[in-house]
């Protein structure tokens, strides 16, 4: 018989020899519930010559439980079954229940689970498996298996202050981890190159997590998230920062190859420069990227590149909007400008990813030299709350009218927004600029290569000892990068049928007879 599961942890259902019809239920993210008088139906087959002396069913479900009817080919493995829990969204408890092998007939069987009519609350269940006793966890590795595949996950996070009642919305977390273990994380830390740092541990079903973060001007918060998505990789990871190294291992001073690491971790705010983690088999593991750029590894500056294009919103404290004098005007290259009606003044620049600003300009409006700014902040966020200041000025004068002034950061780092907080001009009730450019310090033009993006680090297996672990980047382009073209993604198609995935691949008739299109397209071209 072939893994039989109705995996209801993800949206949409991961299905295994079974075809499911439900009544009266709600499609959660994280589980299927059943109101009073639901139920789902389950069917799978069975091989005309399998012997199954006794049969093994687990149906899984969230927190306490509405009583449920199970049923096998009409008889009733449990009726009126009711577990016991605090009422809350807590990790899947499972009851396992078996059965004589003669209930089971060749061909197609039925398993049902039902919330009676009339009960009070509602039975969220997260999977069902069906087994034969002598090899009872089948489906369950089956269903690891195929949840390991779908390794890209992104959760919608939020973080408040210890003893705070309110949540606050923060940036969305994904993290693909994939060492060739299969195996999802159980818990996951790390830390910035701005030196913030997080650690959360993840629900059994992956639909959330809890932890803490410390951010980088040093406030204390709890952090917790929601599944948002989940996708195969390499789906989900476009324009993410994804690292793939080559690896090994060292053995008392032996390295030997390991295998290929692919690492991605964003939060929304600084790069990554440390990341430990344990999977669900127990394995731990923890690596230091030597390419980041922390404030102790000083990198190669080349050419200043201008970023200013890369600003994807700019609000002001103040603008006059009436007269078109808008904050907008300081992202173009005509010769307009943005005036506030006040002394001081914030201008608020959103980045489209993290940006190290290594330099910033700042062009003189028209007219009225005393509205020029005189003392200044420029200060960095990851999340629009805490700030942290990244240069400051004071007693600055514009010689001319349109002069535009350069000024350094002495030490960058990557922000998501930036914020330009006037404190003080020249004397008058109105503040002015006419541009503002934000700068980068681009890669060396020339000399060696210093082992960017390499790590170094360590990991141990479940009850093994602890091992050297380090790796080198895997150079790209990689060939199974998002957004490949129809020749690639046939070729795709050809590794997959060769490696005897097409039931994984393939859900059915019509799939397979798409790649069978595809496969035959592409050796036609080859």
């Amino acid at each position: 018989m072939e893994p039989v599961f109705a995996d209801f942890s993800t949206n949409p259902a991961q299905l295994s020899n079974a075809v499911v019809a439900h009544h009266r239920c709600g499609i959660a993210p994280s589980h299927l519930a059943l109101g009073a008088g639901g139920h789902i139906q389950v069917d799978f087959t069975v091989g005309e010559r399998e012997e199954i002396a006794e049969t093994v069913v687990t149906v899984a479900v969230l927190g306490a439980s509405a009583p449920m009817d199970v049923l096998l080919n009409g008889k009733a493995l449990a009726e009126q079954l009711a577990i016991p829990g605090d009422g809350g969204h807590s990790d899947p408890q499972v009851t396992v229940l078996t059965a004589p092998g003669e209930l089971l007939t060749a061909g197609d069987n039925l398993l049902e689970v039902r919330n009676p009519e009339g009960a009070e609350g509602l039975l969220r269940l997260r999977a069902v498996t069906v087994d034969p006793a002598h090899d009872r966890d089948r489906s369950e590795r089956a269903m690891a298996a195929r949840a390991a595949h779908r390794s890209v996950v992104a959760f919608g996070t939020e973080f408040r202050a210890p003893g705070a009642t309110t949540w606050q919305t923060a940036a969305q977390l994904l993290f693909h981890i994939d060492s060739g273990e299969r195996a999802l994380p159980a818990h996951l830390a790390w830390r910035g190159a701005d030196g913030s740092e997080a650690a959360i541990g993840l629900r059994a079903d992956l639909s959330g997590f809890l932890g803490h973060r410390r951010t980088a001007d040093g406030a204390v918060t709890e952090y917790r998230g929601t599944l948002a998505d989940r996708w195969a990789y390499p789906e989900g990871t476009a324009g993410a920062p994804l690292h793939r190294f080559s690896t090994e291992e060292g053995h008392d001073g032996v390295w030997s190859p390991s295998g290929e690491l692919r690492l991605l971790l964003d939060d929304g705010g600084a790069p990554v420069e440390r990341v430990s983690w344990t999977d669900r088999r127990g394995t731990t593991a923890s690596v230091v990227l030597s390419s980041t750029g922390g404030p102790d590894v000083p990198e190669p500056v080349g050419e200043l590149l201008d970023i200013t294009h890369k600003v994807t919103d700019v609000e002001a404290s103040d603008e006059f909007d009436i007269v078109g004098e808008v904050a907008e005007n300081l992202l173009s290259k005509s010769r307009s400008k943005w005036l506030a009606n006040d002394d001081t003044a914030e201008l608020d620049f959103a980045f489209e990813h993290p940006a190290a600003v290594a330099a910033y300009r700042l062009t003189s409006a028209n007219d009225a030299a005393d509205r020029d700014p005189e003392d200044w902040e420029l200060q960095g966020s990851h999340d629009g709350t805490h700030w942290t200041t990244v240069d400051s000025r004071t007693g600055e004068r514009f010689r001319k009218r349109h002069e535009t002034k350069e000024y350094s950061v002495a030490s960058p780092a990557p922000y998501a927004r930036y914020r330009l907080s006037i404190t003080c001009n020249l004397g008058s009730d109105q503040t002015q600029l006419s541009r503002v450019q934000f700068l980068t310090a681009g890669a060396p033009a020339a000399g060696p290569t210093h082992g960017a993006a390499d790590f170094t680090g360590y990991r141990a297996s479940r009850g093994g000892d602890v091992v050297g672990y380090r790796g080198t980047t895997v150079p790209g382009p990689w060939s199974d990068a998002p957004g490949e073209g129809e020749g690639q993604e046939a070729g795709r198609a050809l590794e997959k049928l060769l490696a005897g995935d097409l039931g994984e691949t393939a859900r059915g008739l019509d799939d397979a007879a798409r790649l069978i299109g595809k496969l035959a397209a592409y050796l036609k071209n080859s």
